[in-house]
């Protein structure tokens, strides 16, 4: 296995799916990735929405007073096949509720019940994912499956990590970098 070299870290960056990929989970998936380094990679993914459940319907179930207007966010995201139980709100709001880890200046993982009691009364952050489970990579994997050509990076925007347009995303991203996801290809090649 080849040391992880800490210049290589992709945190906060986008990792798409290419379209090879079939992966029942991760076919289509963009991950915006919060930590990368030598013991393997975290990430969320970002634009796969799970049916039947609104950020209401959490709401509901966690006994918290949802004040939000009526055309609040409501989506909540699958965001990995680990931890599907723990809930993970991703904001452009600082550290001010517990639980919180600041990935850059103005980005921010909570994963505790007061920001979504913040949320639900209007004093929580104007910007928000809300994500049930994560994604995680070993020492290495993600590294083996970037060799593999299983996912292209691009580094994160918020425009493109705060939005609900879902089925455009992965789309986005590659428009990004200036290319479509119809001129990739699976082949694999090194010099």
């Amino acid at each position: 296995m080849t040391r992880f070299d800490p210049g290589s870290s992709l945190a906060d960056h986008f990792l798409v799916a290419m379209p090879s990929l079939q992966d029942p989970f991760f076919g289509g998936s963009v991950v915006y990735l919060l930590q990368h380094n030598e013991q393997g990679a975290f990430g969320l993914v970002i634009n796969h929405p799970i049916d039947k459940l609104s950020l209401r319907d959490v709401f509901g179930q966690l006994d918290i007073e949802d004040a939000r207007p009526p055309l609040s966010p409501q989506v909540v995201l699958a965001g990995g096949p680990v931890e599907r139980d723990k809930g993970f709100v991703l904001h452009d709001a600082p550290a001010l509720w517990p639980s919180s880890l600041v990935l850059r200046e103005g980005l921010t993982l909570t994963t505790s019940k007061d920001i979504l009691q913040a949320i639900g009364g209007n004093t929580g952050p104007k910007r928000y994912c809300v994500a049930l489970g994560c994604s995680g990579w070993s020492p290495g994997q993600l590294e083996q499956e970037l060799r593999e050509n299983a996912w292209f990076t691009c580094p994160a925007r918020e425009d493109i990590l705060f939005s609900a347009d879902f089925t455009s995303m992965a789309r986005r991203v590659a428009a990004s970098l200036g290319f479509e996801l119809s001129q990739l290809t699976s082949e694999i090649g090194y010099s």
